[in-house]
């Protein structure tokens, strides 16, 4: 049924106008394509990086209205990178969001803590993902 329900979201996001630009930082290929889906189905503007410097210069050309930040990655992980990007000038108020597979006890804290806006945990349900973003949107837009 979900396969279903995104192939309708697909055909029927073509005909949407774009909102917001989201970024997604996610070092798993397959990953970010199935996300660019859903979102642009939604109507979403989306921007991929694959690791902390590919976000670095993509923050400054594309940027967006938020970012989905993979907490695992080789290198530079997500907390890092978050506290980053929240440290570089013009982007202290953009809504960063964890996004990872981390869900034991303090692992949302934890992403709280780095400085993220708030948390979504893998496997993404791609049903309700359009509404949390569209509820980080908001919170930005009321600050």
């Amino acid at each position: 049924m979900k396969i279903f329900s995104l192939a309708v979201r697909i055909s029927l996001g073509a005909h949407m106008t774009k909102k917001s630009i989201i970024l997604y930082v996610e070092d798993n290929f397959d990953n970010r394509v199935l996300i660019r889906r859903v979102l642009e189905a939604e109507g979403y503007e989306v921007a991929e990086a694959s690791n902390a410097e590919d976000a670095l210069r993509k923050i400054q050309s594309v940027r967006p209205n938020l970012i989905l930040m993979d907490i695992n990655m080789p290198g530079s992980d997500g907390y890092a990178l978050t506290a980053r990007i929240k440290a570089t000038p013009g982007f202290a108020s953009v809504p960063i969001v964890a996004v990872t597979a981390n869900v034991m006890r303090g692992d949302r804290e934890k992403s709280l803590e780095a400085g993220c806006d708030g948390y979504i945990q893998k496997p993404i349900d791609i049903d309700i993902l359009s509404q949390q973003i569209e509820r980080f949107l908001a919170r930005q837009s009321n600050d």
